[in-house]
């Protein structure tokens, strides 16, 4: 099937990934993805994904669109769109409309329901993934009709999970053999390799990606994830509604205290929330691997390295399974 643009959609997610460069897709990060974070990535060879509510308003999202598509074009890796589809966010019906308009080869669904997004993403041949958080919500989006899925898992940044990957991705796999990504403190090409091993087909990479000068992050931002650790970081409910792992500094710069960060505030994705003076623009969250950002590098500088990770594992493992050989050889 050909969208629009007449690039030609694959005929399962799964490929998408395999041709790539590397099984991986660069996240969708409010106020950090933007569109020269999109092409970057996907002419480096992973999926790009734009966050739809990074757009101050719908003609700014369809400005942004517009370039992502041009730019993306005859890229070896497509392009995604995150969409919020909680019931509190006000700009859903608009954004699908745009989402008829630029056909994004994928489209993932973060806080709700995907239901809402399937069929017209379907029925311009797109694919639907759903971000979840647990064993209940990956059931609700496969009986959705989700074409895959993505766990959050504990560690991730400005959306995080509780459970453990291995714990997790092992309870999914007893009840759905369908394309599978995992999110959370993923940063490097072996992380990427473990998340394959673990049973994922794909790996989500994020924090890595913020101190590039493709994101929309601010040069203080990026400078501090070079100088932060994991023990920087600070999870709270308190800040968004949902639960992240935030920078203390910026939690300390906003005044926010430590009794305010047992609270949970109220989600509420409501109004033009990349300009509205909500709480968690103030602060700047990071994942758990925050400590594998030693400098602020271009994307393809950041890919190239993955790359190189990864196929150390791939050799790694080639010369156990030599060695495995060799060793059961003279056994016998």
């Amino acid at each position: 099937m050909n969208n629009e643009n007449g690039d030609t959609f694959r005929e399962d997610l799964r490929s998408v990934f395999a041709r790539a460069r590397l099984p991986v897709m660069a996240a969708p990060m409010f106020l950090v993805s933007g569109p020269e974070l999109v092409i970057a990535s996907a002419r480096a060879g992973i999926v790009g994904t734009y966050a739809a509510p990074n757009a101050r308003n719908i003609d700014a999202m369809d400005e942004s669109l517009a370039r992502i598509a041009e730019g993306t074009r005859g890229a070896p890796a497509p392009w995604a769109l995150n969409m919020i589809v909680h019931s509190s966010y006000d700009r859903f019906d608009a954004e699908m409309e745009l989402v008829l308009r630029y056909r994004p080869h994928i489209v993932t669904t973060a806080l709700g329901s995907p239901r809402r997004v399937l069929e017209q993403v379907h029925g311009y041949g797109g694919f639907v993934m759903a971000d979840v958080i647990s064993p209940a919500l990956a059931r609700k989006a496969i009986d959705a009709g989700v074409d895959g899925l993505v766990l959050v898992a504990a560690g991730a940044g400005g959306h995080t999970g509780t459970y453990n990957p291995f714990a997790f991705i092992a309870e999914i796999r007893r009840f759905w053999n369908g394309p599978l990504g995992l999110a959370g403190a993923i940063s490097t090409g072996t992380d990427v390799r473990a998340a394959q091993l673990l049973g994922a087909d794909f790996a989500v990479v994020g924090t890595r990606f913020i101190a590039t000068p493709e994101s929309l992050a601010a040069p203080e931002y990026r400078r501090m994830l070079v100088d932060s650790g994991m023990e920087d970081l600070v999870l709270s409910k308190a800040v968004s509604g949902v639960a992240a792992n935030w920078l203390r500094p910026t939690l300390e710069k906003a005044g926010i205290d430590p009794r305010q960060l047992q609270q949970e505030t109220r989600i509420d994705f409501s109004g033009d929330i990349a300009t509205a003076p909500k709480a968690w623009k103030d602060v700047w969250s990071a994942g758990h691997g925050v400590g594998a950002v030693r400098a602020v590098e271009p994307v393809d500088a950041v890919v190239a390295a993955l790359e190189r990770e990864y196929r150390a594992c791939l050799d790694a493992e080639a010369g156990e399974v030599a060695r495995l050989r060799e060793r059961h050889v003279f056994m016998r």
